[in-house]
Protein backbone atom coordinates (compact mmCIF):
# COMPACT_ATOMS: atom_id res chain seq x y z
CA UNK A 1 0.00 0.00 0.00
CA UNK A 2 1.40 3.42 -1.16
CA UNK A 3 1.28 6.06 1.49
CA UNK A 4 -0.48 8.18 -0.32
CA UNK A 5 -3.49 6.22 0.34
CA UNK A 6 -3.56 5.65 3.83
CA UNK A 7 -6.10 6.96 6.20
CA UNK A 8 -4.98 8.99 9.04
CA UNK A 9 -5.74 6.99 12.18
CA UNK A 10 -4.92 6.65 15.88
CA UNK A 11 -1.21 6.56 16.88
CA UNK A 12 -1.89 3.84 19.26
CA UNK A 13 -5.03 1.58 20.21
CA UNK A 14 -5.58 3.67 23.57
CA UNK A 15 -5.09 6.86 21.49
CA UNK A 16 -8.47 8.22 20.07
CA UNK A 17 -6.56 10.45 17.85
CA UNK A 18 -6.68 14.51 16.85
CA UNK A 19 -9.47 16.14 18.68
CA UNK A 20 -11.07 19.75 17.32
CA UNK A 21 -10.85 21.83 20.47
CA UNK A 22 -13.38 25.09 20.32
CA UNK A 23 -12.98 27.77 22.34
CA UNK A 24 -16.69 28.10 24.08
CA UNK A 25 -17.63 31.32 23.35
CA UNK A 26 -20.77 32.91 25.41
CA UNK A 27 -24.18 32.91 23.42
CA UNK A 28 -24.61 36.46 21.18
CA UNK A 29 -26.52 38.38 22.80
CA UNK A 30 -30.12 38.62 21.43
CA UNK A 31 -30.94 41.82 19.53
CA UNK A 32 -33.08 44.76 20.37
CA UNK A 33 -35.96 43.32 19.00
CA UNK A 34 -35.85 40.29 20.36
CA UNK A 35 -35.30 41.16 23.83
CA UNK A 36 -38.43 43.66 23.34
CA UNK A 37 -40.63 40.29 21.83
CA UNK A 38 -39.00 38.58 24.73
CA UNK A 39 -40.11 40.83 27.14
CA UNK A 40 -43.83 41.89 25.29
CA UNK A 41 -44.13 38.65 25.15
CA UNK A 42 -44.15 37.92 29.20
CA UNK A 43 -46.20 41.11 29.66
CA UNK A 44 -48.68 39.12 27.46
CA UNK A 45 -48.58 36.06 29.38
CA UNK A 46 -48.73 37.93 32.45
CA UNK A 47 -51.85 39.89 31.70
CA UNK A 48 -53.61 36.44 31.13
CA UNK A 49 -52.52 35.22 34.23
CA UNK A 50 -53.69 38.16 36.30
CA UNK A 51 -57.19 38.30 33.90
CA UNK A 52 -60.03 37.81 35.90
CA UNK A 53 -60.74 35.08 35.55
CA UNK A 54 -57.41 33.85 34.03
CA UNK A 55 -57.54 32.65 30.48
CA UNK A 56 -54.94 30.42 28.75
CA UNK A 57 -53.13 31.09 26.14
CA UNK A 58 -55.27 28.03 23.79
CA UNK A 59 -58.26 29.92 24.15
CA UNK A 60 -56.99 34.15 23.65
CA UNK A 61 -58.87 35.89 20.99
CA UNK A 62 -58.57 38.86 18.80
CA UNK A 63 -61.02 40.46 21.28
CA UNK A 64 -58.47 39.65 24.32
CA UNK A 65 -55.57 41.14 22.21
CA UNK A 66 -57.85 44.16 21.95
CA UNK A 67 -58.67 44.10 25.51
CA UNK A 68 -54.72 43.75 26.43
CA UNK A 69 -54.30 46.70 24.11
CA UNK A 70 -56.48 48.99 25.84
CA UNK A 71 -54.85 47.69 29.21
CA UNK A 72 -51.99 49.23 28.05
CA UNK A 73 -53.21 52.88 26.99
CA UNK A 74 -52.59 53.84 31.05
CA UNK A 75 -49.41 53.52 30.67
CA UNK A 76 -49.06 55.66 27.72
CA UNK A 77 -47.19 58.76 26.92
CA UNK A 78 -49.07 60.40 24.15
CA UNK A 79 -51.50 63.14 24.51
CA UNK A 80 -54.93 62.41 22.76
CA UNK A 81 -57.11 65.50 23.00
CA UNK A 82 -61.20 64.11 22.87
CA UNK A 83 -63.39 65.76 20.66
CA UNK A 84 -64.75 68.22 23.36
CA UNK A 85 -61.32 69.44 24.03
CA UNK A 86 -60.65 73.04 22.38
CA UNK A 87 -57.23 71.44 21.18
CA UNK A 88 -58.56 68.93 19.31
CA UNK A 89 -56.80 68.83 15.61
CA UNK A 90 -54.46 71.42 17.10
CA UNK A 91 -50.80 70.55 15.80
CA UNK A 92 -49.35 71.92 18.68
CA UNK A 93 -51.72 73.14 21.18
CA UNK A 94 -50.67 76.46 23.52
CA UNK A 95 -51.43 75.24 26.81
CA UNK A 96 -52.21 72.13 28.71
CA UNK A 97 -55.06 70.19 28.83
CA UNK A 98 -57.07 67.17 30.53
CA UNK A 99 -57.25 65.05 27.80
CA UNK A 100 -55.67 61.56 28.46
CA UNK A 101 -52.39 60.31 27.78
CA UNK A 102 -52.58 56.82 25.72
CA UNK A 103 -50.23 54.46 23.60
CA UNK A 104 -49.44 55.80 20.40
CA UNK A 105 -50.44 54.24 17.23
CA UNK A 106 -47.18 53.50 15.94
CA UNK A 107 -46.12 51.77 19.49
CA UNK A 108 -49.02 49.21 19.36
CA UNK A 109 -48.68 48.51 15.87
CA UNK A 110 -45.49 47.60 16.25
CA UNK A 111 -46.14 45.49 19.39
CA UNK A 112 -49.08 43.14 17.55
CA UNK A 113 -46.09 42.72 14.87
CA UNK A 114 -43.76 41.61 17.63
CA UNK A 115 -46.61 39.53 19.78
CA UNK A 116 -48.39 38.01 16.44
CA UNK A 117 -44.21 36.50 15.76
CA UNK A 118 -43.72 35.26 19.54
CA UNK A 119 -47.22 33.87 19.29
CA UNK A 120 -45.62 31.86 16.38
CA UNK A 121 -42.65 31.22 17.73
CA UNK A 122 -43.48 29.76 20.88
CA UNK A 123 -45.88 27.31 19.58
CA UNK A 124 -49.09 28.41 18.24
CA UNK A 125 -50.74 28.15 14.80
CA UNK A 126 -50.61 30.64 12.27
CA UNK A 127 -54.62 30.37 12.15
CA UNK A 128 -55.23 30.55 15.21
CA UNK A 129 -53.04 33.68 16.02
CA UNK A 130 -55.25 36.16 17.93
CA UNK A 131 -52.95 38.73 16.99
CA UNK A 132 -53.28 38.54 13.45
CA UNK A 133 -57.20 38.60 13.68
CA UNK A 134 -59.52 40.86 11.47
CA UNK A 135 -60.58 42.43 14.09
CA UNK A 136 -57.30 43.82 15.73
CA UNK A 137 -56.33 45.43 11.89
CA UNK A 138 -59.87 47.44 12.23
CA UNK A 139 -58.79 48.45 15.77
CA UNK A 140 -55.71 49.66 14.89
CA UNK A 141 -56.89 51.57 11.74
CA UNK A 142 -59.56 53.34 14.03
CA UNK A 143 -56.75 54.06 16.65
CA UNK A 144 -54.49 55.48 13.45
CA UNK A 145 -57.18 57.69 11.94
CA UNK A 146 -58.79 58.83 15.59
CA UNK A 147 -55.49 60.12 16.70
CA UNK A 148 -54.69 61.46 13.65
CA UNK A 149 -57.73 63.54 13.72
CA UNK A 150 -57.17 64.72 17.65
CA UNK A 151 -53.51 65.54 16.49
CA UNK A 152 -54.53 67.89 13.71
CA UNK A 153 -52.61 65.53 11.04
CA UNK A 154 -53.70 62.20 9.97
CA UNK A 155 -50.88 59.91 9.60
CA UNK A 156 -49.76 59.37 6.03
CA UNK A 157 -47.94 55.63 4.62
CA UNK A 158 -44.55 56.33 3.82
CA UNK A 159 -43.69 56.12 0.06
CA UNK A 160 -41.36 53.70 -1.48
CA UNK A 161 -38.58 55.59 -3.66
CA UNK A 162 -39.27 54.13 -7.21
CA UNK A 163 -36.41 52.83 -9.38
CA UNK A 164 -35.13 54.39 -11.80
CA UNK A 165 -36.65 53.97 -14.84
CA UNK A 166 -34.87 53.36 -17.97
CA UNK A 167 -35.63 55.86 -21.54
CA UNK A 168 -35.49 53.16 -24.47
CA UNK A 169 -35.45 54.98 -28.30
CA UNK A 170 -36.74 53.66 -31.07
CA UNK A 171 -34.50 52.93 -33.78
CA UNK A 172 -36.12 52.79 -37.80
CA UNK A 173 -34.57 51.50 -40.45
CA UNK A 174 -35.21 51.74 -43.90
CA UNK A 175 -35.65 48.49 -45.37
CA UNK A 176 -34.15 48.94 -48.79
CA UNK A 177 -30.56 48.83 -46.58
CA UNK A 178 -31.07 46.51 -44.75
CA UNK A 179 -28.17 43.40 -45.37
CA UNK A 180 -29.97 40.26 -46.40
CA UNK A 181 -30.13 37.58 -43.34
CA UNK A 182 -28.42 39.93 -40.38
CA UNK A 183 -31.20 41.92 -39.96
CA UNK A 184 -30.66 45.78 -38.60
CA UNK A 185 -26.83 46.61 -37.15
CA UNK A 186 -27.83 48.86 -34.70
CA UNK A 187 -23.90 51.22 -34.64
CA UNK A 188 -23.15 49.73 -37.84
CA UNK A 189 -22.81 53.06 -40.39
CA UNK A 190 -23.71 51.39 -43.37
CA UNK A 191 -27.13 49.59 -41.95
CA UNK A 192 -28.39 53.08 -42.53
CA UNK A 193 -29.99 53.08 -38.76
CA UNK A 194 -30.98 56.73 -37.83
CA UNK A 195 -32.39 57.51 -33.85
CA UNK A 196 -36.14 58.87 -33.94
CA UNK A 197 -37.43 60.58 -31.11
CA UNK A 198 -40.21 58.85 -29.61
Amino acid sequence: MDSGSQRPGPVSEGDPGPSIVTPSSPPAAPSRYESQKRRDWTTFLQYLKNHKPPLALSRCSGAHAIEFLKYLDQFGKTKVHMAACPYFGHQQPPSPCACPLKQAWGSLDALIGRLRAAYEENGGRPESNPFAARAVRIYLREVRESQGKARGRPYEKKKRKRPTTVTTVRVDVAPSRQSEGDGCNIGDPSSGAEAVPP
